[in-house]
Parts: C-alpha cells; structure tokens; sequence
C-alpha cells in the first residue's frame, strides 16, 4: 500500500498517457477503416486486396513494427500512435464489410425503390443494421490496442509500460505490477462500455424487419 501511495502521481500521469495513446489509435483506425471497410463491399477483388494487406500488417510482431517506425518517424508518441494505428485496422475492416454485407438485400432494394440515393441507403439501412457487428470489430480492436500501447514504451511513447520495462530491467515485481493491472483493468473496462454500446445500437425486432412486407418497409426504415 505504501507503494502505491508513493507512485500514485506518477501513476496517474502515466494512465493519462496510456489512455490518450490508445484513444488516438483508435479513433483514427474507426476513422480510416470504417468508409474503406463500407468502400470496398462494393467490389469484392477489392475488398480481398485491402484484406490481405490488413491481415499481412496485422501479422508483423509489435516490437518489429515499432522499430521500423523509429528510423521513419523518431521516437515519442507519434511513431506509437502510427504504429498502434495500423493494429487497429483489421478488426474494424473486416466487421465493417461483413455487416454491411450480412444487411438483408431486399432491405437495400426496398430503399432503392423508395428512391433513397447510395448514400442514403449505406446512412440509413445498412449502417443502422451493421451497428453492432461494426461496434464488435471496435471493441476487439479497442482492446489490442490498450494491450499493445504498454509495449510502445519501448519507443519512448510512455504510459503504463514504463512501469513494466523499469519493472523488468530492476527485477522489481511491484513495478511490473504498477503496470500490468492498470493495463488489463482499462482493457476489461473498455471492454465493458464498449459491449454495452454495442447493445444499445442493436436493431430493434431485427427479425421483424427481415420479413417485413414491402409496404411496411418504408416504416422500418
């Protein structure tokens, strides 16, 4: 408890870090994937194309991906939030396509007759419907990147993994763990209201809007 009471300041200031780091990857992986994840369901050679470079970019390991960002971007946290970034995409990509592609068809046909524009139907049919599939991809990708920020210390970008790195290079258990419960508390609590925006968004009486009547779709959406 002394412990605690003693790096309490520092403590703070470094979940500060750790939360804006995160935060920055984040709403910049929503920001770019989400209209290219909703882009390229239009053309599936497209869409396999941008998958396998997500996939590919996912693959490298953190601490390779951090390191060539250092020669191209310096140390700090830029690089870090780069890095993080790129994490980010996959997750959010592939849920974007899969739940605008899983949006009933005659929904979209049925808007296209009501004369609703392209994006009017992506605005009002198919986003509403995807919602919670989209909030899935977030809310997994929320949580690899609050993972992965502790190891962009390794750059210089702070946050909670300098606990864990001085913890590790002193053989000091509670700096270690100064660090790591922190990291997997944020973690499960992003995941929390993460899951329950994700509720909320949720279509009501989904199974009534499959198969409502055309003359009743108007309503629905």
């Amino acid at each position: 408890m002394d412990f605690l009471t003693q790096n309490f300041s520092d403590l703070v200031v470094k979940l500060g870090e750790h939360f804006i780091i995160a935060l920055l990857a984040l709403a910049l992986g929503v920001l770019v994937a989400m209209p290219i994840g909703i882009f390229i369901t239009k053309n599936e050679k497209l869409s396999s194309i941008v998958m396998t470079i997500a996939s590919i970019l996912q693959t490298i390991p953190s601490l390779a991906l951090l390191s060539i960002m250092v020669p191209l971007v310096g140390v700090g946290k830029k690089p870090a939030i780069i890095a993080l970034f790129i994490y980010s995409l996959l997750p959010i990509l592939r849920n974007t396509t899969i739940g605008i592609n899983k949006v009933d068809e005659s929904l979209v046909d049925a808007a296209k007759g009501m004369g609703m524009t392209p994006n009017e139907i992506i605005q009002k049919v198919q986003l509403p419907l995807a919602a919670p599939v989209i909030m899935s991809g977030i809310r997994l990708s929320a949580i690899y990147v609050i993972s992965w920020t502790a190891i962009a210390s390794y750059i210089g970008a702070g946050g909670l993994g300098d606990f864990i790195f001085s913890g590790l290079n002193t053989f000091d258990t509670k700096l270690i763990l100064l660090g790591t419960v922190p990291v997997t508390l944020l973690a499960l609590v992003a995941d929390l209201i993460l899951g329950k925006v994700e509720e909320k968004v949720k279509p009501k009486e989904t199974s009534q809007v499959k198969t409502a009547p055309s003359s009743d779709l108007k309503e629905e959406i």
